[in-house]
């Protein structure tokens, strides 16, 4: 839940913003004292929260009951609920703010411009929200400053994580069936991604890619700690994949650190896409571990990059020349110590 943290605290802020410019705009002057502005400011607070809470719902897990449906179907409930909680609380934080009670004369000449005001709030948020998911919001903001209309060079920190055996599993369980599974591993390891500062670049059938900047003196134990907390993730829901799909999904993973050239590209369909040797040695680390028999691979470019740290067992496997490259790329095995030695 740290992931909300930020954006509520935004959004709060920011009803506030909106309810104090309510009062200055709509209000009759005699009306503009302090404790006014303060009751309209918290009035806004709490829609703009109202309004997001409903928008978190509906993309929760909670909530997978109606992705089932239609679109259209979808956008219609997810807007009759908006309005509904929009009256509600307007009315509640109305009660409560002004103790003379609700005044038919709020109700008839206020309530439709708070309701108006809300709606398109919860369009904007839901916008935004949803390119952000989309793209990313550290790419979401290069994207609006143009920073990747030419090819940038950056240095980046690449993960490489796939489900061990989909090929497998489609035989046995069926391809919706496996695409159930693999809907359900992605969601469920993307808080550890999040919480842990990556930013998934995309989605390519069974596996995900994510990203992290390389800032100097910045250690990357970051992205290390990101497939660590997978790992305790997919610990924690096994009883549930084991009762639900009859598996418990694991997952092998490559970790590389380098230049990559990022552009956006394409025309009716425009893309970030990345580019690069880091990125074809990161696939490669990744395919490599099943060769090699660990779940976790990186590379000694990486390696370096990580701070000194005891709780961690290395394994080197030397210069190694991976599949479909001919220069030799130092490889590691990375795993907990108590791990390890279970």
């Amino acid at each position: 839940m740290r992931r909300f943290v930020t954006p509520t605290i935004v959004l709060a802020v920011f009803g506030l913003l909106v309810g104090g410019l309510y009062r200055y705009v709509f209000d009759e002057v005699s009306e503009a004292d302090i404790a006014n502005y303060l009751r309209s400011a918290v009035h806004g607070a709490g829609l703009t929260l109202a309004v997001w809470g409903v928008h978190l719902y509906f993309t929760s897990r909670s909530s997978a009951w109606i992705r089932r449906w239609p679109f259209i179907i979808e956008l219609l409930v997810r807007t009759i609920t908006t309005a509904c909680i929009v009256v509600i609380v307007a009315i509640g934080l109305e009660a409560i703010l002004y103790p003379y009670g609700v005044a038919v004369r709020w109700i008839v000449g206020d309530l439709p411009k708070i309701m108006g005001i809300s709606l398109a709030l919860s369009f904007v948020i839901t916008a935004v929200y949803e390119l952000i998911r989309m793209i990313g919001g550290r790419t979401l903001v290069n994207v609006v400053l143009g920073r990747y209309r030419r090819p940038t060079r950056e240095e980046r920190v690449l993960l490489f994580l796939d489900l061990v055996g989909s090929t497998t599993l489609a035989e046995g369980m069926g391809e919706l069936r496996v695409q159930e599974l693999l809907t359900r591993f992605f969601f469920d390891i993307d808080e550890a991604i999040v919480v842990h500062g990556g930013e998934v670049h995309a989605y390519v059938g069974d596996e995900v890619i994510v990203t992290w900047p390389v800032k100097t003196g910045r250690p990357a134990r970051r992205c290390l700690d990101c497939v660590f907390a997978i790992q305790d993730r997919l610990a924690e829901l096994a009883d549930r994949y084991q009762k639900e799909f009859g598996v418990i999904p694991a997952f092998r993973a490559g970790l590389h650190a380098g230049p990559v050239v990022i552009s956006e590209c394409g025309d009716s369909r425009r893309q970030v896409a990345y580019f690069g040797d880091t990125v074809n040695v990161t696939a490669r680390l990744q395919q490599h571990c099943k060769e090699a028999g660990r779940p976790l691979l990186v590379s000694g470019e990486l390696l370096r990059l990580l701070p000194s740290a005891d709780d961690l067992a290395i394994e080197p496997f030397g210069a190694t020349q991976l599949r479909g490259r001919a220069a030799l790329v130092e490889v590691f095995a990375v795993d907990r110590r108590a791990a390890a030695a279970a």
